[in-house]
């Protein structure tokens, strides 16, 4: 890692990892997740789908912070955010006027805000948001949430949060962007995760100003992908989807360097993303 002398002091880059861990006690019981830190030792990790509260999680890793944001049902959805630097605050959940103003008010599956579905953070110059974004099912049961409630509300309270300090925004976003971030697009066109919605509601984060950091850094990159369904050996033939990302505000995109897909990371169908923060 590179180093800088400022002042007289060496400061580091920030190294800030994301992954969607399909169950935080399956990874731990397979050493996956302990493997994973004791390799990479991530200043801040994001976690998503853990499916526990933590109490239900025997972890001991004195080096992190941790808060965790269950759902009210066990063993679904939920985040987590470990960071060797303590956050100035937690903000678990949408603040009450975004669910107000963009009717996140739940569906025939339940209330999303029950989910323990996103985390803000607050640190001395930036926001760390986490997310776990719901999927629109197979049969695009829950696209209109997706589209008409819950992304609109995500990037309102990004731009809103954006007032006080630039934002980091990570997580599993269950979309891809575009057709280069899935390995058949074609067939995929109009299913979830790659409904015209569904992208378009992401397109709507980045015309607004936050950049999609690995796709800035790889314009052109193929066969990057951070999800792989279980059926036909699809991640042995890396037959995958892009839908992890780092997404960061305008203000602090030119601080973000070396945004990297770490598909060697096993324990989960999906794999951790990450960025350094000068």
């Amino acid at each position: 890692m590179e180093c800088g002398l400022i002042f007289g002091w060496y400061t580091k880059d920030m190294k800030l990892y994301s992954w969607n861990v399909n169950g935080i006690r399956a990874a731990l019981n397979k050493g996956a997740l302990q493997a994973f830190i004791a390799e990479h030792d991530p200043d801040v990790l994001c976690l998503q789908e853990t499916k526990a509260e933590r109490g239900q999680v025997e972890i001991d890793l004195p080096q992190y912070h941790e808060h965790f944001y269950s759902a009210v049902k066990k063993g679904y959805s939920g985040t987590a955010i470990f960071s060797k630097t303590k956050a100035h605050q937690y903000i678990d959940g949408f603040p009450d006027d975004i669910i107000e103003r963009y009717g996140v008010t739940g569906d025939s599956y339940g209330d999303p805000n029950a989910e323990g579905r996103i985390i803000a953070a607050e640190f001395d110059d930036y926001w760390v948001v986490t997310c776990y974004t719901p999927n629109s099912k197979g049969d695009l049961s829950r696209l209109g949430l997706r589209y008409d409630h819950w992304d609109r509300a995500v990037l309102a309270y990004l731009q809103q949060l954006e007032q006080s300090k630039p934002v980091l925004y990570c997580g599993d976003m269950n979309v891809a962007h575009a057709e280069i971030d899935l390995a058949n697009p074609r067939p995929n066109i109009g299913k979830h995760g790659f409904t015209n919605e569904e992208r378009e509601r992401f397109q709507d984060f980045l015309d607004a100003g936050f950049v999609d950091t690995y796709r800035a850094a790889h314009p052109d990159q193929t066969a990057a992908y951070t999800w792989w369904t279980h059926w036909a050996n699809a991640r042995a033939r890396n037959v995958g989807w892009r839908i992890d990302y780092w997404l960061a505000s305008r203000a602090i995109a030119s601080r973000v360097q070396n945004p990297a897909i770490h598909a060697d990371i096993m324990g989960s169908d999906h794999c951790p993303v990450s960025i350094e923060l000068a």
